[in-house]
């Protein structure tokens, strides 16, 4: 595990907060983006007026982006950081405390963007940083907060009889919108129409991808979920019956050599009992009023 300072104005920071935690580096520091691993530590550095540490986080999916997200790009109708990461806030101080009680130290010497920083100071930052003020930001409002009740229970669906591939993109939505993704079927894009799709925010690119092959072309389906992977380095899933697993496997030491590592295959049934544990799980935080 790495710890990384993340450097960014405030007016940024309450961006990438706002939407969903997200955060984006320059295309000339594609070797930082892509020596970024799940679960490293980041830690928040805002710039003047600040100028400290507000928070730390861990490092979550990364992904590419082509639609402006950040006021700059916005005000400038481009893409200024299209290397982009989600991530989990674990500590943050709140905005109106930024300037009074930010983290600094001599030992650090913050330079705009993204930087790797020695295990032992990161260690001490993020304990200098857990004596101050905990506050838990505001975030925007989720677009899907409920399940649609129509995803609840599907319609003529019976025990043991085969899940259809329109009942699969259901459930898939469905688990989607209970993680709070922004989660549709049909995303269009050059190659045609993906399954289904889980997005962070708006206007964001998927950031997982689903195809869903109950019979029919496994080939047609791999190469969009390539192209999906090479688009936006999303993470991609073949849904399939257990009988087409070798098939994939084939397919994916052959001509899909390149995403054989980053594709994961997902049985038919896996969807449902997926879908049963998070909405049983969903449910229980509800009964707790959490």
């Amino acid at each position: 595990m790495n710890y990384w300072l993340v450097v960014g104005s405030p007016q940024n920071w309450r961006t990438a907060f706002k939407h969903g935690d997200i955060w984006g580096l320059k295309a000339t520091q594609r070797h930082l983006w892509e020596s970024l691993a799940e679960n490293d530590k980041l830690i928040f550095y805002a710039t003047a007026p600040v100028p400290g540490i507000i928070g730390y986080g861990i490092a979550r999916t990364k992904f590419k982006q082509d639609k402006p997200l950040w006021p700059d790009e916005i005000k400038q109708r481009k893409v200024i950081w299209p290397l982009r990461f989600e991530f989990d806030v674990e500590f943050c101080l709140a905005p109106d405390k930024w300037v009074s009680e930010k983290v600094t130290s001599r030992d650090l010497w913050p330079r705009a963007g993204f930087q790797l920083l020695d295990q032992n100071l990161g260690k001490k930052l993020l304990s200098d940083l857990r004596k101050t003020g905990y506050a838990v930001l505001a975030r925007q409002p989720s677009l899907i907060a409920e399940i649609p009740a129509e995803f609840v229970g599907i319609a003529g669906e019976t025990e043991g009889a085969p899940i259809s591939h329109e009942q699969l993109k259901e459930k898939l939505i469905a688990i989607g919108n209970l993680q709070n993704y922004i989660a549709e079927p049909e995303y269009q894009f050059d190659l045609g129409k993906l399954d289904v799709v889980w997005r962070r925010v708006v206007n964001s690119v998927p950031t997982y991808v689903f195809e869903i092959q109950v019979g029919g072309d496994i080939y047609h389906a791999l190469a969009k979920l390539k192209h999906a992977f090479d688009l936006w380095n999303s993470n991609i899933f073949l849904v399939a019956p257990q009988e087409a697993r070798g098939k994939a496997q084939s397919l994916l030491a052959g001509s899909f050599h390149e995403i054989n590592s980053r594709l994961k295959f997902i049985v038919l049934e896996q969807v449902e009992e997926l879908y049963k544990r998070k909405k049983n799980y969903k449910d229980f935080e509800r009964e707790l009023g959490i």
